[in-house]
């Protein structure tokens, strides 16, 4: 009889394509369930992967019956709503191995007043903030202070779409009044202080009491070049950018550690993937957020830098044996490069249906991976299902090679009536201090 386990990925985009082939290269994994999935995560493995398209990440009901029926070892809950909804709690309850945080201490993310106030009783850098519950209150304090810039952020989850920078009064007007848009993510808003700095994020594993960190990625949320346009849920990232020397490393540990010994504080030990999505301002780190999971799309060029078994790895955190783990990280660099929808993040419902092509030529690249989001099968066409479709991934020695691979492969693709949308300059920072 088969040793072999079953590991269920709680996400459907990105971040679990590549979790499914992480766990697809686990000697000990011999299947791969995926709520939701998509129709290209099983593009990178032999493994049998299922999807189970017509669930939702939050439908914990169903989930533990999965659970039960297929006989599952382990649940990695990747995903920022199933964490808000409870469904560790659940999965713990019933005494099954599960990587990710409870509902109490992933409120870090799906809570942004309840982090802050959390950060600055910790002692933790962070920007100026404050915190309303109503939208007079909001343009109140912005007509007593009208010579500031801020971003306006709803305090709950939002899709990564929930934060609008206002770099005037008569903007600041305008975000807090979109606040509503977002729904009872935005009863609560901060309006936190504008900080002029480079981006970054920061990964750690957690274990409930001690954490490793295993890499730093630079993600370009906005949608066109030049960092231009709306907000996205990510057009790309590189790992591991510049900007993150030894000197800011040293403070990332420091950060992690407190917060990590700050939520054991608050009886919220935290064990899973917390991602620290910081800003460098003169050499300092200030925090702009906490998310309690892998980024989408940081995913796609940290964790295919881990050298160890997944599984493995997933396994220490459950058992809380994180210390005894020696994590390998490879030297390379990697580019990760999302293709849109055209019109995404706003309406592109025109695309949706609409033929996608070239990516059985892309998969014949050596160093290329592809990593499926918003797309399906239908009869023998991929199609587009969604605002993100799919991920390249290209990895090199340096940014140039990764970059070159990666563009190079992301040239194949297309979408039926020219309706691809990507980014041509990711990276564009590390490229300009090379070039200095």
């Amino acid at each position: 009889m088969s040793n072999l386990k079953t590991v269920l990925v709680i996400d459907g985009g990105g971040r679990g394509a590549v979790l499914v082939d992480k766990y697809g290269q686990s000697q000990s994994v011999g299947r791969i369930l995926v709520v939701p999935g998509n129709d290209l995560m099983a593009i990178n493995t032999s493994k049998d992967v299922i999807t189970y398209p017509n669930l939702k990440t939050t439908s914990i009901k169903e989930i533990l019956e999965i659970v039960e029926k297929e006989d599952v070892n382990l649940v990695d809950v990747a995903q920022d709503n199933a964490v808000e909804a409870g469904l560790v709690n659940e999965l713990e309850k019933l005494g099954i191995a599960v990587i990710g945080p409870t509902k109490e201490a992933g409120q870090i993310e799906w809570d942004k007043a309840w982090a802050r106030n959390f950060m600055k009783k910790y002692g933790i850098p962070s920007p100026e903030y404050h915190v309303f519950n109503s939208e007079e209150a909001g343009l109140d304090f912005i007509k007593k202070n009208p010579g500031k810039k801020w971003f306006i952020k709803a305090a709950g989850l939002a899709e990564g779409k929930g934060v609008i920078p206002a770099e005037n009064f008569n903007k600041a007007i305008k975000a807090i009044k979109e606040m509503s848009k977002f729904g009872k993510a935005g009863e609560t808003y901060l309006l936190e202080e504008w900080l002029e700095g480079e981006e970054f994020s920061a990964f750690a594993l957690c274990d409930g009491g001690s954490f490793k960190l295993v890499g730093c990625a630079q993600d370009h949320k906005r949608v066109n070049d030049g960092d231009k346009g709306l907000n996205t849920g990510g057009m790309g990232c590189v790992s591991n950018p510049k900007v993150v020397t030894k000197y800011i490393t040293s403070q990332i540990n420091q950060i992690f550690k407190k917060t990590i010994e700050g939520l054991n504080n608050e009886r919220r030990p935290y064990k899973g993937i917390l991602y620290l999505g910081g800003m460098v301002l003169d050499k300092k780190v200030s925090v702009i957020e906490f998310n309690a999971r892998w980024g989408d799309p940081e995913a796609q060029v940290i964790l295919p830098s881990i050298q160890n078994d997944i599984y493995k790895v997933s396994m220490a955190i459950v058992s809380e044996s994180l210390k005894q783990l020696k994590i390998r990280i490879d030297e390379n660099t990697r580019v990760v490069v999302a293709g849109t929808s055209k019109g995404y993040p706003g309406d592109y419902s025109k695309v949706k249906g609409k033929k996608v092509f070239g990516i059985s030529e892309v998969q014949k690249i050596e160093g290329i991976k592809i990593y499926g989001a918003g797309i399906k099968k239908s009869e023998k066409n991929w199609v587009v299902n969604g605002g993100r479709v799919l991920y390249i991934a290209g990895e090199g020695k340096n940014i140039i090679d990764a970059r070159k691979k990666a563009y190079g492969a992301m040239a194949l693709i297309s979408i039926e009536g020219n309706n691809l949308h990507y980014r041509s300059d990711i990276g564009f920072r590390d490229l300009e201090r090379l070039r200095k």
